[in-house]
């Protein structure tokens, strides 16, 4: 698994890239109560704001991690946004077909992610 400094959680699925948030990231943000999915076949580039996440304490956007094209979302946290504070790792938000799998090699491993949240 790899991370970004946004605190995504990144995770290849045979030719796929499977985004979620941390459970740093889920903790922060409290009581998830409302998440935005981004519209399946959507072409994004890396950056692009991609998912709404609205929480007890704030609102925050998930932008995507780098260039792709939007296979899947997750519609079970559409109806359970609370999902993500039960297990982040499990509650996945979108799913991403990119040109280059090898683009994950930039992001940061567990070891170095731990070392970002201290």
């Amino acid at each position: 698994m790899k991370y970004t400094k946004d605190h995504e959680w990144l995770r290849v699925e045979g030719d796929l890239v499977v985004v979620g948030i941390t459970e740093h990231a889920a903790t922060q943000l409290g009581d998830v109560v409302f998440i935005e999915l981004p519209e399946i076949e959507t072409v994004v580039a890396e950056g692009d704001e991609v998912a709404v996440i609205e929480s007890v304490k704030a609102a925050s956007d998930i932008s995507a991690p780098m260039d792709g094209e939007i296979v899947a979302v997750n519609e079970k946290l559409v109806d359970k946004p609370g999902l993500v504070n039960e297990d982040p790792t499990a509650a996945w938000f979108f799913k991403m077909r990119v040109d280059d799998l090898s683009v994950l090699d930039e992001f940061m491993d567990e070891d170095e992610y731990q070392d970002l949240i201290g």
